[in-house]
């Protein structure tokens, strides 16, 4: 007949308790690391240094531990005890022949034998206790040997001279004075282990330290190549694959990537060039055609649908193209903002700029402007007021252009951004009426290796915020 086994509320209850500490284990233990990480260095050749520094350090500091505790005090000990041994021989002597007036046997044996100078002093109270120092192993060991070997009252002093350890015991009728050399009774040779344990973990670093930084350098390189090609920045001309075999393989991945998006550049721009050009000469002809025959009132209509027609491929070609060929330059921020005040002037807009940090960034030149161009040229057409905010520093350019126009509604300022979107309601963001000026200027500003953002304005319209470095 088979029983169960009920189980008890208690049990209940310690396995709850046991079941919430296990699981709060791994949440301990990401906190834990989460607190570490935000302390560690971020870089990989100090991260490198700590994983082979660390384990030496460790290792060798397990070993100070087992010597100094093991060895060390092992050795003090059987010296002291023997030390201690040779001193209380030296006590029975005296006590055994009291009658011996000056006790130079006794005196001659000690040194002789023992390497001891004892001398026999009046009776008179021991010095207080001195301060102890801070190794006290020695102090501590020789202390018990006397107590448990001697057993008498006793005074020692190991700190005034380093060399020489002075003892006195109290006997009956006079004090035993003997000093001792401090190798009879410690083990000195601990600051020899020390240094070649110093010395070897200073070979290793001097060697692991170059080997460390040639094995990084090479990944560092990498890091900085994609860095300008993210940048649109033409890559380091003396950039080569280099190092351990994953870091190359890495290399030449990054190259062949390169040369595919470069070459994929190029045919869409050639095949978008050639079209551009065809259709540009069949354009050409309907406006030759076109002047030649019917009357002006027929022909200015179709004059500006031509027109239209050119500039929408004018758009195209110039979305397509990108502006990604033109090397990187310096542009100046305080020409530009003067050629927008004129501009400002001519379209009747209010524009109030403000500039802070170098006037001067290192991007493409035209493109850049072509964005700025863009965003502002937006603003222009559709606000009374602009107002552009740039900052400079730290490497990165922040341009804020603010307008007290229609603005954008928050679900459509992310699809604004794609290609041929326009917004008959709000406010049409290109002016050719391709619907690609937000979209060049996304393609500029990442081609960067930034990003542009659209807000709501302080003044009431549009905010837009452009971030590259620089």
């Amino acid at each position: 007949m088979a029983t169960t086994q009920l189980e008890r509320p208690g049990d209940r209850g310690f396995s709850a308790r046991a079941t919430r500490t296990l699981k709060a284990v791994p949440r301990a233990w990401k906190r834990f690391w989460r607190l570490v990480s935000l302390y560690m260095p971020k870089r990989l050749y100090a991260r490198s240094l700590i994983i082979v520094i660390a384990p030496m350090i460790l290792l060798q500091s397990v070993l100070a531990f087992v010597f100094m505790e093991r060895h060390w005090q092992t050795v003090t000990q059987r010296l002291s005890q023997a030390t201690v041994r040779d001193i209380a021989a030296i006590v029975d002597l005296v006590e055994t022949y009291p009658n011996d007036a000056d006790y130079a046997n006794v005196i001659r044996i000690a040194q002789d034998r023992m390497q001891l100078k004892i001398d026999l002093l009046p009776p008179e109270p021991l010095p207080p206790p001195g301060p102890k120092p801070f190794f006290s192993i020695l102090d501590e060991i020789l202390s018990s040997e006397i107590t448990h070997q001697i057993n008498r009252p006793f005074w020692i002093d190991t700190v005034g001279n380093s060399n020489i350890i002075e003892v006195r015991i109290q006997l009956e009728g006079k004090v035993l004075r003997a000093f001792v050399r401090r190798s009879q009774a410690y083990a000195s040779n601990t600051h020899i282990f020390l240094i070649w344990m110093v010395g070897t973990s200073l070979v290793l670093l001097m060697i692991a330290i170059p080997f460390l930084r040639n094995q990084i350098r090479p990944i560092l390189t990498l890091a900085e190549a994609a860095e300008s090609f993210g940048k649109g920045r033409p890559m380091p001309r003396d950039f080569r694959p280099r190092g351990a075999d994953e870091v190359r393989r890495a290399g030449f991945a990054f190259i062949q990537m390169r040369e595919r998006i470069e070459r994929q550049l190029e045919q869409r721009t050639a095949m978008l060039t050639g079209v551009s050009h065809d259709l540009g000469t069949i354009l050409t002809r309907f406006k030759l055609q076109l002047a030649l025959t019917g009357t002006k009132a027929d022909t200015e209509a179709l004059g500006q649908d031509i027109d239209d027609m050119q500039s929408m491929l004018e758009g195209y070609l110039a979305f397509a193209r990108g502006e990604a060929a033109e090397d990187a330059g310096r542009f100046n921020l305080e020409a530009y903002f003067e050629k927008l005040g004129e501009e400002a002037t001519l379209r009747k807009r209010k524009l109030s700029t403000a500039l802070t940090g170098d006037p001067h960034v290192h991007v493409r030149p035209h493109a850049f402007a072509r964005l700025l161009s863009n965003i502002v040229g937006n603003s222009f057409r559709y606000a009374k007021a602009v107002e552009i905010n740039a900052n400079h520093g730290r490497g990165t350019l922040l341009v804020t252009i603010d307008d007290d126009g229609p603005g954008i509604p928050p679900e459509k300022r992310e699809g604004v951004f794609k290609p041929f979107v326009r917004l008959d309601e709000a406010r049409n963001l290109d002016a050719s009426g391709t619907g690609l000026g937000l979209s060049i200027a996304r393609d500029i500003a990442r081609s960067h290796g930034g990003d542009i953002m659209l807000d709501k304005s302080p003044l009431g319209g549009l905010r837009a915020v452009i971030k590259v470095p620089a």
